[in-house]
């Protein structure tokens, strides 16, 4: 009886580990609509490169302006998202535009 005890305990311990895992998961990418812009670019500033969600169904990479978060050959691109306070510029690596010699 008591091995059958502890094997219920183990699978109730499981099946909850593997609830937490998911929730945390779906919540672990700041949304850029949830804080300033300020607050976006402040976190952008102090991790380098980070995944921010933008929309109900998108994300994207942003990076330092300066730094070397890209790879080679994409460089530093500006671009604007939606923040609580209105837009926010912030960048993400793209590569550059050939401009006609």
């Amino acid at each position: 009886m008591r091995t059958l005890w502890i094997a219920l305990l183990a699978g109730n311990l499981s099946s909850a580990a593997t609830l937490l895992c998911a929730a945390s998961a779906a919540h672990a990418r700041p949304d850029t609509r949830a804080m300033t812009c300020a607050e976006t670019q402040a976190l952008v500033k102090l991790d380098h490169a980070v995944v921010l969600t933008t929309g109900p169904d998108t994300y994207d990479r942003f990076v330092r302006q300066f730094g070397n978060e890209c790879d080679w050959p994409e460089v530093p691109i500006s671009t604007a998202v939606s923040a609580k306070d209105g837009e926010c510029g912030l960048y993400r690596c793209e590569e550059p535009v050939d401009l006609p010699d």
